[in-house]
């Protein structure tokens, strides 16, 4: 693996996992104490319909897909905050009414035969300087975003009716923790694919909740979880020429294991 890291594209899918597992690792810890582990899964796949867009209309593939990924997040929102009861009728319409539109316009797309599992398991070996460029700067406003409101979202999370008691917008923050979401689930896409974001945003964050005593050493924990789990599944994507997003959550999968029958025995 170190004569690899000569290659560039080596080098970038090391860069992109280190950083797209600490993003993981902060949003996800506010998926699982939120409980909107289903809507981000809703979100991941309605997602497809902006990558199925972008590609006919040839925008950036990142732009397209989080321009979906957020509209599908707000209207996620505003249906869990006003009809709550009727939640997971339109997470289960978003899902396949956003994958169906990004198959469409992929067969409209004249001339272009893509890659559907690029982008169902992921394509980490393929990110490139732009790609890099937005995860870091999505990086960067998370942790400013999580930094600056770190105790509004939270109360907002553990406590949302004594956050709206003592005058926290609870809506604002939970539509806000939602956008954020769609945001890295869409980066996620590019390391693990849609079909298995969802793993990467809760098995990490599982261990480390077993492991931490408050939600910021969660994120911590989450993320250089994450970060080992990336890095073991790259190396054995380039040992073994396999595909690297199912090799990342294999061994996040396995490790998930040993760490329950670890803690059992204990």
């Amino acid at each position: 693996m170190l004569e690899a890291l000569s290659y560039d594209f080596i080098q970038n899918a090391l860069i992109a996992g280190i950083i797209v597992s600490f993003i993981s690792g902060i949003i996800g810890s506010l998926i699982v104490v939120n409980r909107m582990v289903f809507l981000a899964g809703g979100i991941a796949h309605a997602s497809y319909g902006g990558i199925g867009i972008a590609i006919y209309s040839g925008i950036p593939i990142f732009f397209g897909a989080s321009i979906f990924a957020v509209t599908a997040a707000l209207f996620m929102a505003f249906i869990t905050i006003n009809q709550r009861e009727r939640i997971d009728t339109f997470i289960g319409l978003i899902w396949a009414v956003g994958m169906a539109i990004g198959i469409i316009f992929v067969d409209l797309t004249p001339g272009y035969n893509v890659d559907l599992m690029s982008y169902l398991f992921g394509s980490i070996l393929a990110v490139n300087r732009d790609d890099l460029y937005f995860m870091g700067s999505l990086f960067v406003l998370i942790v400013f975003i999580v930094t600056f409101w770190y105790r509004d979202i939270l109360a907002v999370s553990y406590d949302s009716e004594y956050a709206a008691l003592r005058g926290t917008n609870v809506k604002f923050f939970y539509t806000l923790i939602l956008v954020l979401s769609a945001f890295t689930v869409v980066v996620a896409i590019k390391v693990v694919g849609l079909i298995l974001v969802i793993a990467l945003l809760t098995i990490p964050i599982y261990i480390a909740h077993n492991l931490s005593s408050s939600l910021y050493s969660m994120m911590i924990i989450s993320g250089l979880i994450a970060t080992v789990f990336t890095v073991i599944g790259l190396w054995m994507s380039y040992s073994f020429d396999l595909t690297s997003g199912a090799c990342i959550i294999l061994v996040s999968a396995l490790s998930l294991m040993i760490f329950m029958i670890v803690s059992k025995i204990k």
